[in-house]
């Protein structure tokens, strides 16, 4: 599949959306609706990729690159969007696809069969539509006995026939490259909006004796996201797409629908994953792990065999050894955790080097930070540390060292030492059943 040109018109706004943040910058599975779209578009084969951005669009212009950029310094319709994108793409000759960067679930293979189709065919345009249940208010696609387009009709425009019609417009579309410029260059805006259209290609190109056709396409892949119920109809699509791979892939989901995944998440086989678990980014989960319900993942790497949660929280660097145990509410952040290490409850451990086999008691936090700075605490190989231990970092502990219940660690201990800090304890016999019988003279 050579010579392929796109063009992703990202232009809008997003007012429906009611957001400071571009529409296509809003995340789908963790990463932006047009990043979605631009990785099919580059597994495809494309020779070049021109995004169609507004002026001051720079948060835009940073996620799409390294896509050529090209301005619409008015907002005057999709075809007047695509004429803008001409002089960056500068005399190509090959097939341009123009796609919609709100308009992220289209699949690769349905790319590859428009521009099939089009080759096939000679044809000047080939238009991606869909047959919906309901047609609602989309633009149709009028086609002759020989199943040639002839026309996009927009349903305000139509007649009661034209209406009939179940094949919807859904405005993605592929060029002749060598015939792009001139048939964009004959729409007009002679219309109530006073736009470039670009549906009126599909005439203009049959005014001049060309052929257009068309591919019909999922309704699901071609949802456009215009405002947030949409945007969260996309996720749930992919979402179940997602889970589905996975489940495919040889690992367990007990409560599919509960299990919530991102766009680049990896996921082992023999894998079990309990309801309610939240995979955000950048998450590796090798084979033959559990993670409870209820648990947190995000920029987290798990090793084979390991046990997570429930109710535990990884956050990014946190990177786990095979046979690691992370028990119920224990947070782990920016942390090596060795082979057979376990961290079974109640535990916060930031910016620290656990050992192969330590132990890390109920109540155990490194305290990492001192309102400026991070450091580091190292934790010895074989290493037990008592319930309810502070760790003041920066700060080592020798491996097979134990660290007394309740202490708080301000020193390095020594490898096999026992490090124990606690004021001594004062008993006062008596003074409980004084006390109790205090209060009931006062309350009487």
């Amino acid at each position: 599949m050579s010579a392929i040109a796109a063009v992703v018109l990202a232009a809008g706004a997003g007012t429906r959306m009611n957001s400071s943040k571009p529409k296509v910058l809003h995340e789908i599975g963790g990463r932006p609706m047009v990043s979605h779209l631009l990785d099919t578009v580059n597994q495809l084969g494309t020779e070049r990729v021109v995004v169609v951005t507004a002026p001051n669009m720079d948060a835009v212009q940073r996620q799409v690159a390294p896509a050529t950029i090209a301005i619409q310094h008015q907002a005057k319709g999709t075809g007047h969007a695509v004429l803008s994108s001409l002089d960056a793409l500068d005399g190509f000759e090959g097939d341009v696809l123009v796609l919609f960067g709100d308009c992220p679930l289209i699949k690769l293979e349905t790319l590859r069969a428009m521009v099939e189709k089009r080759r096939e065919q000679s044809a000047a345009v080939a238009v991606l539509g869909f047959e919906p249940e309901d047609a609602a208010e989309y633009g149709r696609l009028v086609t002759n006995t020989a199943g040639e387009l002839e026309a996009i009709v927009e349903f305000a425009d139509a007649d009661a026939k034209t209406r009939a019609i179940g094949i919807c417009n859904s405005g993605v579309m592929v060029f002749d490259g060598s015939k792009l410029a001139s048939l964009i260059g004959a729409i007009t805006d002679n219309n109530s909006k006073g736009e470039f259209y670009l549906t009126d290609v599909v005439e203009i190109a049959n005014s001049q004796g060309l052929t257009c056709t068309y591919v019909i396409g999922d309704e699901l892949e071609l949802l456009g996201i215009n405002n947030r119920v949409q945007l969260s109809q996309a996720e749930q699509v992919v979402q179940s797409q997602w889970r589905q791979q996975v489940m495919e892939g040889g690992a367990t989901l007990i409560d599919p629908a509960s299990v919530w995944l991102s766009y680049d998440t990896k996921i082992g086989q023999d894998v079990v994953i309990e309801p309610n678990v939240f995979i955000g980014t950048n998450v590796i989960i090798r084979d033959n792990v559990r993670v409870k319900a209820h648990s947190h993942l995000e920029g987290t790497t798990i090793g084979e065999r390991a046990q997570i949660g429930p109710f535990a929280r990884l956050r990014p660097g946190a990177n786990l050894a095979s046979d690691v145990r992370v028990g119920n509410f224990v947070e782990i952040k920016k942390s090596m955790i060795e082979t057979g290490a376990k961290i079974s409850h109640l535990s916060y451990i930031g910016d620290a080097e656990i050992g192969s086999e330590a132990n890390i008691g109920a109540g155990t936090i490194t305290c990492n930070y001192d309102g400026f700075d991070k450091f580091a605490t190292k934790i010895g190989a074989g290493s037990f540390i008592g319930s309810n231990t502070a760790l003041v970092a920066p700060v080592t502990v020798g491996e097979g060292a134990i660290v007394g219940a309740g202490s708080t660690i301000t020193r390095n201990v020594e490898a096999d030492a026992l490090a124990i800090e606690r004021g001594d304890e004062n008993q006062k016999p008596g003074w409980a059943e004084r006390f109790r019988s205090l209060k009931k003279k006062i309350r009487k």
